[in-house]
């Protein structure tokens, strides 16, 4: 994984959005409806090259494929897991339905529109766990190996969800225990995981559960789910096992995009929990307003040992663009905190987690990400003139 030495690198959290036939093409394929299953290879190798470029071209060093191939970024597992059959009776509802925030601002929640995520499909356990996304998983690294190359792009990595995420999503009929079905998932999504490390690709773990859980369980206390969490960092780093912490990346956030969000987990109480994943970078939540204060935690965390920080510095949870000054400015605290290079200039979280979920338009997007680039100059040109 590259550092940030002699000027702050700059990457994002994975999502962002799709073209309008690509979007259309994933949509059917999900849901099972009709559509043109030999021509999706050739739009989707295409759309990852058009994608990959403008990444490159806006000056992000750290590229992903967009998670184009993937309906969304937790049940594209539906397709890559043995094991699940569509689920019996109701689909489950939405874990913010009963949420802290959902409790404190009804109003505004009801008045919101569906997202796609709820119409996607959940599935329930009925055997043994096995991983059989070899083939989508294939082409997925191919199209993107190529795209990078294609496009001279030097560091490329691939997002993969975690267990825990995995197992809020799908119900278990199988497993005695939850503790058993989140290992058994761990074990068959550790094949993803080093096959993407194995590809020369870094591995991205995408993990919002560690940290929604407290809100999404109201009556969990903090120490509840501090117990609840370790459990899942554990499974999560059996299915990391044997592999470089210098290949693979951990972001976690809050699940919640724009809204009030006033019972996020605070990062104190959950960092030394983010800490202990078997990663060599960390990616998390810091341009939000209910967030941004929390970079000063930093100043008293003791990094694992060549360990870097992917802190947020434009966020997904509000339309307006960031101006590049401020970016430079978060940057620059998190410099001071842990050091210029062990910083690298990332996203509060990806910007179309869901097929057709993308709250901020396609145009800010590109709009936030190019501040992002120019902060990250502005404030390499002041931490290495400082010397």
């Amino acid at each position: 994984m590259k550092r940030s030495a002699g000027r702050i690198l700059t990457t994002h959290v994975g999502s962002l959005p799709r073209p309008a036939d690509l979007l259309r093409a994933v949509l059917a394929k999900d849901r099972g409806e009709a559509f043109d299953e030999k021509a999706f290879p050739d739009l989707l190798e295409r759309s990852v090259r058009q994608i990959v470029r403008k990444q490159a071209e806006i000056g992000l060093d750290v590229i992903d494929d967009g998670e184009f191939g993937k309906p969304g970024f937790m049940h594209y597992v539906n397709q890559r897991l043995s094991g699940f059959e569509p689920i019996r009776g109701a689909a489950p509802a939405s874990p913010f339905a009963a949420s802290r925030d959902y409790r404190s601002f009804p109003e505004y929640y009801a008045a919101q529109p569906d997202s796609p995520a709820k119409k996607a499909p959940h599935l329930e356990c009925t055997g043994p766990i096995s991983y059989k996304g070899q083939r989508l998983l294939a082409a997925d690294i191919a199209n993107l190996k190529a795209a990078a190359a294609e496009a001279k792009v030097e560091e490329a990595f691939m997002p993969a969800v975690s267990p825990s995420n995995v197992e809020e999503w799908q119900r278990n009929r199988y497993y005695r225990t939850d503790e058993e079905f989140v290992f058994a998932i761990a074990e068959a999504m550790r094949e993803e995981y080093k096959a993407i490390v194995d590809a020369g690709l870094l591995l991205q773990i995408d993990d919002p559960r560690l940290v929604t859980r407290y809100n999404v369980t109201p009556e969990a206390s903090v120490a509840d789910c501090r117990a609840w969490a370790a459990v899942r960092v554990e499974a999560l780093n059996h299915a990391l096992r044997g592999l470089p912490r210098s290949r693979i990346r951990f972001h976690t956030c809050y699940g919640i995009n724009i809204g009030p969000r006033v019972h996020d987990m605070e990062l104190k109480d959950v960092v030394d929990l983010i800490l202990k994943v078997n990663a060599g970078a960390y990616s998390f939540e810091a341009a939000n307003p209910r967030h941004e204060h929390e970079w000063t935690v930093w100043k008293d965390v003791k990094l694992p040992d060549g360990a870097l920080l992917i802190p947020g510095v434009i966020t997904q949870s509000g339309v307006v663009v960031e101006h590049p000054e401020l970016v430079a400015q978060r940057l620059e605290r998190f410099a001071g905190a842990v050091g210029r290079d062990n910083v690298i200039a990332g996203a509060d979280c990806g910007f179309g987690t869901f097929a057709g979920s993308e709250e901020i338009q396609e145009r800010i997007v590109w709009a936030k990400l190019e501040a992002l680039v120019q902060g990250a100059r502005i404030a390499s040109e002041r931490l290495w003139r400082r010397g």
